[in-house]
């Protein structure tokens, strides 16, 4: 099973598709964080990606593709993706990819949190500089305060959950990420889940809605 999971930025779409995929046996595939593992290794492709995702804006379409088909051909395992495909003419290109594979998208789950919750959840959201663990001041903090848990590096604020840049972040999402919903719903494969309640019962959320797809 192939599942897309959308939502807006700071939803919990990292979050809830790590923990959907590890339930359910899948491969997990998130833009952002293979954005910033090639950012922190200094790559040409991190160089290259770096100044989008600092402004707020998309990286463009031919880049992310490139990346993904790079990562997922070869795969033997249903997939999860968690910030991909960001445009419909991203999403035409996955589905071209899965078509020539003999598979296809099975399930698109929308993560519905409202905006104020959102911009809320950005403000206090911080992220291990060594192993990208993700934390909320508020509703997720850590033991010791201003380092990670696991491996007890130092917590930063992403340059892309600064207010100025979620603002943009937000009315890029509305713009460009928005006429998804309308695309997979004409596919037949849309799903919506309430995303505002604790993470383990959107998790279950989750899970109950892609049973169906599983049967």
């Amino acid at each position: 099973m192939n599942v897309i999971l959308l939502g807006f930025p700071g939803s919990g779409k990292g979050t809830q598709a790590k923990a959907v995929a590890e339930k359910l046996g899948m491969l997990h595939f998130s833009t952002g964080d293979i954005f910033r593992e090639e950012i922190a290794r200094k790559t040409p492709l991190g160089g290259k990606v770096q100044s989008y995702l600092a402004s707020g804006r998309l990286v463009p379409d031919e880049v992310v593709i490139e990346v993904i088909k790079s990562r997922v051909t070869g795969a033997n395992k249903g997939l999860m993706f968690d910030g991909f495909p960001r445009t419909v003419e991203q999403a035409q290109a996955l589905d071209e990819f899965f078509e020539a594979r003999g598979e296809k998208v099975d399930a698109v789950v929308f993560l519905a949190v409202p905006e104020q919750e959102v911009v809320n959840r950005l403000a206090s959201r911080r992220t291990c500089s060594k192993c990208g663990r993700i934390y909320n001041l508020n509703s997720n903090p850590p033991a010791a305060e201003g380092k990670c848990d696991d491996c007890g590096a130092p917590l930063t604020e992403r340059d892309d959950d600064k207010p100025e840049v979620v603002a943009k972040r937000l009315m890029v999402y509305k713009d460009l990420t928005e006429p998804l919903i309308a695309y997979y719903r004409g596919n037949g494969v849309f799903l919506e889940v309430p995303g505002a309640l604790e993470p383990p019962a959107v998790t279950e959320g989750l899970l109950a809605a892609l049973s169906g797809k599983t049967a």
